[in-house]
């Protein structure tokens, strides 16, 4: 009887080979991300501000005569060493303070990157969902790279002839996102209150709202004194970016508390929108993780003005999910 040693049945074959192709891919995908976190774009938006944009939100830099600032600071540690060198390498300054826009971890978890005892400012609101939303205690592991100066309304820090002018001006992504002004320079950093052609999270478990967030950028659109606008995600813009954002978020509302109020289900209301001011607009996907599209949006809408979000008691609307960006 003859035997054939070592030969695998066609189906084993292919098994094997997806093994290997999976592998592979693995192994390409991990050394793309290491890529993405050490690389970091860099645009100038006046002679003393510039804007890093990478695997994160956006991060604003300001240049004054006795340190740097440096406003988010992106995913990772390793993303907020490079931060750090960048700011440092544009400015000719060390950085002298950090400004928290919100709790994402996208923009706080490169915090640890910087030199501890540095000034972390943050709303009272955003140190207290970094605790609550702490991701796989990351936080407890790191408690010196916390907020360590927090305010509630408003937040002023005069720096070498700069003024760093930090307000909370309502809900809108989340209930303790801030507007940071770069006075001198005319330069707003709106964080994630502004996805500049991005479809935006609308993190209602930390208190956002779609109801509200309008308001919110009212609010923002009629402070004086400021010409470019660093949002959280999206290019750098101006006054019209802030307006076309706001009726997009207006016309999602409008779309679908009515069908919510009516009674309709999702997916009956994600079939009746028929959105037009999003043209253009990117989906941010991360495989696996998260999507923020259309019908992200539609659905967070249609939470909010149905109920249907389940909070946890005591937390001002908040439950155990982190959300990014």
């Amino acid at each position: 009887m003859t035997r054939y040693v070592g030969r695998r049945s066609p189906a084993r074959r292919i098994l094997g080979w997806l093994l290997v192709a999976l592998l592979a891919g693995g192994g390409i995908f991990a050394v793309w991300i290491y890529q993405q976190l050490g690389t970091l774009g860099t645009e100038s938006v006046t002679p003393d501000v510039w804007m890093l944009s990478g695997l994160g939100g956006n991060v604003g830099v300001l240049r004054s005569e006795r340190g740097a600032v440096v406003v988010d600071t992106m995913t990772f540690r390793m993303q907020g060493e490079r931060i750090r060198e960048t700011a440092e390498a544009l400015t000719g300054r060390e950085v002298e303070v950090i400004v928290n826009t919100h709790y994402h971890y996208d923009h706080t978890h490169g915090n640890p990157g910087f030199p501890p005892g540095l000034r972390i400012v943050a709303t009272q609101r955003t140190r207290a969902l970094m605790q609550a939303f702490d991701h796989d205690g990351y936080w407890v592991s790191h408690p010196e790279a916390l907020p360590n100066d927090p305010f509630t309304d408003r937040h002023e820090i005069k720096l070498g002839g700069k003024t760093i002018r930090s307000s909370f001006l309502g809900r809108g992504h989340t209930d303790g996102d801030l507007v940071v002004q770069f006075v001198e320079d005319r330069v707003l950093h709106l964080g994630d209150l502004l996805f500049h052609r991005r479809y935006p999270n609308i993190d209602l478990e930390a208190g956002g709202s779609v109801r509200e967030w309008p308001a919110t950028l009212d609010r923002v659109l009629a402070m004086d004194g400021w010409d470019h606008v660093i949002p959280g995600h999206g290019a750098i813009t101006d006054r019209a970016g802030i307006e076309q954002f706001q009726r997009f978020l207006r016309e999602l509302w409008a779309q679908v508390q009515p069908l919510a109020a009516a009674g309709r289900t999702l997916d009956e209301t994600l079939a009746a929108v028929q959105l037009r001011e999003d043209a253009g607009y990117r989906a941010i996907v991360i495989p696996g993780i998260l999507q923020l599209d259309r019908d992200f949006v539609v659905r967070r809408a249609w939470e909010e003005a149905s109920g249907a979000v389940r909070t946890r008691a005591g937390m001002g609307g908040e439950s155990a999910r982190v959300a990014a960006p």
